[in-house]
């Protein structure tokens, strides 16, 4: 079972306790998953993520699974991520075609 967030990919990282006498022993340092059932509004779905709290926060702060997907590089996001965006902009697209008035110019 990965560590790692559904959304950002970030997993467990390493590092030392270290006591009052210095002396340092390894650890890993695991992200703090939620599971959690996010909506997309312009989909229509809902989507269960193991995400970070982190992650999680920044979603809230952009509004919503839509506008964190939108917002966010694809460089930074996974690859389950990166398929979901992809369904959202292809959605995006097909509604903005649809609500277009097709223009046909008359001759005058």
């Amino acid at each position: 079972m990965a560590r790692r967030c559904d959304l950002m990919g970030t997993g467990p990282m390493s590092g030392n306790n270290v006591s009052h006498s210095k002396v340092k022993t390894r650890r890993r340092f695991e992200p703090n998953l939620c599971n959690v059932t996010l909506t997309s509004d312009t989909l229509g779905q809902k989507f269960k993520l193991k995400v970070t709290a982190a992650s999680l926060r920044t979603v809230d702060f952009k509004g919503g699974l839509d506008g964190f997907l939108l917002g966010t590089k694809n460089a930074k996001l996974t690859d389950k991520s990166r398929k979901i965006k992809r369904a959202l902009v292809k959605k995006i697209a097909e509604a903005e075609t649809e609500a277009a008035p097709e223009t046909t110019p008359e001759a005058a």
